[in-house]
């Protein structure tokens, strides 16, 4: 069979390596996935910091294979229209895991008494005399009846305060922005704190599951470390920000927290007494980044062939089943009257519009229209050419 040379390739540039389960998602005769690409159509990146990258013109699309996108410059995509789209819950039981590992290492004195461990020297009867001596001051403590305290009931913190229960802890969460779905998933038995402070007050344990923003960066600060019951057990494997490293130092040192177990190593950390910090393993298993990559792949692919968008950052989910094989995808500002320039546009060169659905989320607007006909090139200039509109792009069937 002789294959069409004229057939345009989608051109995926990788950041990162990229599990293949995802990558190989991309049909070869249709996709062409390198780490070269000069002009790509859309972007896959786990960890590269795209800040301060030239982003070239040709992008439509940036998915990121994970949850967190502080490396990518989603302000400056919305202003082009460009979806950034990302993995949410993909990896959550990877981090759920590594977060009962290390309530599990701060609750029986784990890492301590490995450093006690490793320094002993000696024969046989004098080692374990030193183990017999020693062992006592890492007596520990028993998960269940203790208090988890869990800020952010996302995808991961639910699936945290599930596990919890099971060893049962009591369970205390607050998260003002949790969802009508994430409420449903939660335990019944998880009890809702009014206030940050609230939580910490009465846990033993807290651990920190929301993004880094404006509003959570240093929310763990010295006010809120004060707070807490002396001796209580700080995790943080969200992102580095949200707590302020300075506070949580002067709060271990004055006894007033036990440990500060996290996934963000720094210069200020790493020789910190009370600190144990991993190499950012949160999302590292096999299984989180294969689930990561194969969503956000599935994502970018829904995105170019039929404009459909589900879990962008920047923009709102929009779906419509395609019933004409000449389809429009419109990225434009939330202002009045914008489907109304874009019908007249469309009427006034003879296209009769068969389905449309346009959504919003705050200042952003995403429109999608499938016509009787094929759209011109003039056409989608003058769409383009309408105040407010971002990006257009007409989306044949069957590319």
């Amino acid at each position: 069979m002789v294959k069409d040379a004229s057939v345009h390739k989608y051109q995926i540039l990788t950041l990162n390596q990229i599990s293949s389960q995802g990558l190989h998602r991309f049909p070869s005769e249709r996709y062409s996935v390198s780490k070269t690409a000069e002009r790509p159509d859309a972007i896959l990146v786990r960890s590269h910091n795209m800040l301060e990258m030239t982003i070239p013109p040709s992008v439509k699309a940036i998915g990121r294979a994970g949850a967190g996108t502080n490396n990518i410059p989603v302000a400056q995509m919305s202003k082009r229209g460009v979806p950034v789209f990302n993995a949410p819950g993909a990896n959550a039981n990877a981090v759920k895991e590594l977060v009962l590992a290390a309530l599990l290492l701060a609750a029986r004195n784990v890492i301590p008494a490995l450093g006690y461990v490793a320094g002993l020297k000696g024969e046989k009867s004098a080692l374990e005399q030193r183990v017999e001596e020693g062992k006592k001051q890492f007596a520990g403590t028993e998960l269940p009846g203790r208090t988890l305290g869990i800020i952010g009931l996302g995808a991961v913190g639910g699936l945290v305060a599930d596990t919890a229960i099971k060893l049962g802890m009591k369970v205390t969460g607050f998260d003002p922005e949790i969802t009508v779905e994430g409420a449903w998933r939660l335990p019944s038995s998880v009890r809702k704190a009014n206030t940050v402070e609230e939580l910490l007050k009465h846990a033993d344990f807290v651990t920190l599951h929301l993004p880094l923003a404006a509003a959570t960066r240093h929310l763990i600060d010295s006010k809120r470390l004060s707070v807490m019951k002396p001796g209580a057990v700080l995790l943080n494997f969200a992102r580095d920000a949200i707590v302020d490293e300075d506070a949580v130092i002067a709060a271990l040192r004055a006894h007033r927290l036990k440990y500060y177990l996290c996934d963000f190593p720094s210069a200020k950390l790493v020789a910190e007494p009370g600190v144990a910090a991993l190499p950012h393993l949160g999302a590292s298993t096999e299984e989180a980044e294969q689930n990561c990559a194969v969503m956000v792949v599935d994502q970018v692919r829904e995105f170019l062939e039929h404009g459909n968008i589900a879990n962008a950052v920047n923009f709102p989910n929009v779906e419509m089943p395609r019933e004409s094989p000449h389809r429009v995808a419109i990225a434009n500002a939330n202002v009045p009257n914008m489907l109304g320039q874009i019908s007249t546009t469309m009427a006034h060169a003879a296209l009769n519009i068969h389905n449309m659905v346009n959504k919003s989320r705050g200042e952003l607007a995403y429109t999608l229209v499938d016509v009787d006909s094929r759209v011109s090139a003039e056409v989608i200039r003058s769409i383009g050419a309408i105040d407010g509109v971002l990006s257009v792009r007409p989306i044949p069937a069957g590319r």
